[in-house]
């Protein structure tokens, strides 16, 4: 039977204990979290870079945001992450092939998943980012329906707390000028703090705001691999000892 690539790579046969479970060096030792943990006196947890919500979006929003493609992920709970598990599966990924290496086979996040999991799309055009802004606040303005002060925003990022109040101080005779306002609101809070968060965890970049311009068309977009690619990115960056945090779609990681 021919051995699998991963098989012809751990040269060492020298194992370690923690905790009573043997673990073997999955990468190069100096530079992997697992040869970390194999070391360390105490385990290690990585903290989680979540903004989540803590309740559900106004029933007056969701034909806006499953118009948009969003009308699943905005379900998304993130209260019952599970970080010593999410830390244990960032043991045993290889940055080289984007996979897991367990002991008795390998495996990955896929697209599928995205699309069955958040029910985000995974074809259509890519979800580039937008690096310039010719006038940020008239942006802000056109699509939330508030300019916003200095203290409020450094026309790079919103701030969670200021979204927040956007959908959620809806009054009961709303108007629909005010529901489409609130709809991208809601779309921004979930990007940057439950889909794609990164490390200004208070604050979601402007970079996603104007691919929200025409609801209609949002959904035309590939969010979904978005998601997937940011999560692979943060599956690496956070496999280097040095790092505490971690962004990325936890939720999805971890179900």
């Amino acid at each position: 039977m021919p051995r699998s690539p991963i098989a012809t790579e751990r040269a060492p046969t020298r194992r370690f204990r923690r905790k009573g479970i043997a673990m073997a060096p999955l990468i190069r030792p100096d530079r992997h979290i697992s040869d970390a943990a194999n070391h360390a006196d105490s385990y290690r947890v990585i903290r989680g870079r979540v903004n989540g919500l803590k309740k559900a979006s106004d029933a007056r929003l969701m034909p806006y945001l499953e118009q948009a493609g969003f009308g699943s992920a905005v379900l998304i709970w993130t209260s019952d992450l599970r970080y010593d598990l999410l830390t244990a599966l960032v043991e045993r990924w290889r940055p080289e092939t984007h996979t897991f290496h367990f002991p008795c086979e390998e495996y990955t996040v896929t697209l599928e998943d995205v699309a069955m999991q958040l029910g985000l799309p995974i074809d259509g055009s890519l979800a580039t980012r937008v690096s310039s802004f010719t006038d940020p606040a008239a942006l802000c303005y056109q699509l939330l329906g508030e300019s916003l002060e200095d203290e409020e925003s450094n026309f790079s990022g919103l701030k969670f707390t200021w979204l927040k109040a956007k959908f959620g101080q809806l009054s009961a005779a709303a108007t629909e000028g005010e529901l489409m306002c609130a709809a991208p609101a809601y779309i921004m809070h979930i990007t940057g703090g439950v889909l794609m968060p990164d490390a200004n965890n208070n604050k979601v970049h402007l970079m996603y705001l104007p691919l929200l311009a025409d609801l209609s068309s949002v959904s035309l977009y590939s969010w979904g691999s978005a998601v997937l690619a940011v999560l692979y990115s943060e599956l690496c960056r956070v496999t280097n000892p040095n790092v505490v945090d971690m962004g990325g779609c936890l939720t999805l990681l971890q179900s």
